[in-house]
């Protein structure tokens, strides 16, 4: 799948979020190593501490699919302004997924920016660092 189609499927998602207290749609796609897609959006909740991020519900999807290995993941807003994953979903991103995972983040009209997920949580909380 090319970078525009797997941005697309974040895009559409999108329509699918419950923020009736944000109103700041997310939409994530998350593509496995053999090609399938799992897509997820956020779900907000009056205890925000209890609120699903997208990226969580489409990584949950693919590991409750069998799936442990991924290439990418876009990441993509209502307001298409570059959203990065925040540092409870690169962690959770982290426990599944290498530091090579390239992350595709929505600006819009403009190419979309890059990111490793190496480059965007360095020196991870992992396993080995448990022990």
């Amino acid at each position: 799948m090319s970078v525009s189609e797997l941005l697309e499927r974040a895009r559409e998602i999108q329509s699918s979020a419950h923020v009736p207290y944000s109103e700041y749609r997310v939409g994530a796609a998350l593509e496995t190593t053999d090609g399938a897609v799992f897509v997820g959006c956020n779900l907000e909740n009056a205890n925000f501490s209890n609120s699903l991020h997208a990226e969580e519900v489409a990584i949950a999807e693919a590991v409750k699919n069998g799936h442990r290995d991924f290439d990418r993941i876009a990441v993509s807003s209502s307001r298409r302004d570059g959203v990065t994953p925040c540092g409870m979903c690169r962690q959770t991103l982290a426990e599944f997924c290498a530091d090579d995972l390239v992350i595709v983040c929505d600006e819009g009209d403009e190419q979309p920016t890059e990111y490793t997920l190496g480059e965007l949580l360095p020196n991870t909380i992992s396993e080995a660092t448990l022990e």
